[in-house]
């Protein structure tokens, strides 16, 4: 089997022009080093703009946006066709081969309705890699995936991305998950930089209120990927992407310190 990364790029980095050229050279990097890379995006700002251009309000409900049929039809269309077309379009203008996923149209992200408040919002269940591999195999282009989900009536669900990332990177046994952000990685209560975090540093920080919000849901993601198997998680500020082939220090690198102490307890806090 191949070396395979999964990227997650922000939908916040994705108002600066410069993030796309960077997630291009650092996949292009790691291609060049033999892995196969896939790429999961997300996009909040862009469906805040189209649903307020279309006069639709939203409220969230611990964190996530509770999602009507009206705003999923909304969510799909700038997810999928938008912010996906323009990820690829990207790659493929810095000579990368790309192609457009969709976690619903391409059956990849099934999933069950998380709650009857959030509407339809859903939690996956089961990860089918069947077109990811065929992208990244036999059509030798980067999948860049829309975060939709499916249900067995084949209704749509809004997705975290973050969960999307990183539940695709586990069933794709991925060596290292990056999260590209607007911050430069896992910041402490001074602002300064967490450039090596553990689980049990991550959890002293929750205690502590130093994680919380945003950031609580994502390094909830990212313990239940080193869980998982993934080897090492980092985030990275997504406007220096490609220094991180050069500069492997950057930003906050995530690793187990002591694997069956962490395993476990991780297991308990998750499930």
């Amino acid at each position: 089997m191949k070396k395979r990364i999964v990227i997650k790029l922000g939908g916040s980095s994705l108002s600066h022009a410069e993030t796309l050229n960077q997630l291009s050279a650092l996949v292009h990097g790691y291609q060049m080093q033999g892995f196969e890379v896939a790429v999961v995006h997300g996009g909040g700002p862009a469906i805040n703009n189209e649903l307020t251009l279309q006069g639709i309000s939203w409220k969230f409900i611990n964190g996530q946006r509770q999602t009507t049929p009206e705003m999923m039809t909304v969510i799909e269309d700038v997810l999928a066709i938008q912010v996906n077309t323009k990820i690829v379009d990207a790659l493929k203008a810095n000579g990368i081969s790309a192609q457009n996923l969709s976690g619903a149209n391409h059956r990849i992200l099934y999933c069950s309705q998380a709650s009857e408040e959030l509407m339809q919002v859903g939690t996956i269940d089961v990860v089918n890699i069947s077109a990811i591999e065929y992208v990244m195999g036999e059509a030798e282009a980067v999948p860049v995936i829309a975060p939709i989900g499916f249900d067995a009536t084949g209704k749509r669900y809004n997705i975290n991305a973050d969960w999307a990332a990183v539940k695709i990177a586990v069933a794709l046994e991925a060596e290292m998950l990056i999260f590209l952000t607007d911050q430069d990685g896992i910041l402490d209560g001074s602002r300064n930089l967490v450039r090596h975090a553990t689980p049990s540093l991550i959890q002293a920080m929750i205690d502590d209120g130093t994680i919380s919000g945003g950031m609580y849901t994502k390094v909830m993601t990212m313990m239940h990927g080193l869980k998982e198997g993934i080897q090492e998680v980092r985030v990275i500020n997504a406007h220096k992407a490609s220094v991180l082939l050069t500069e492997p220090e950057l930003g906050t690198s995530l690793v187990l310190n002591n694997p069956l102490k962490d395993v476990s307890q991780w297991i308990r806090k998750l499930n």
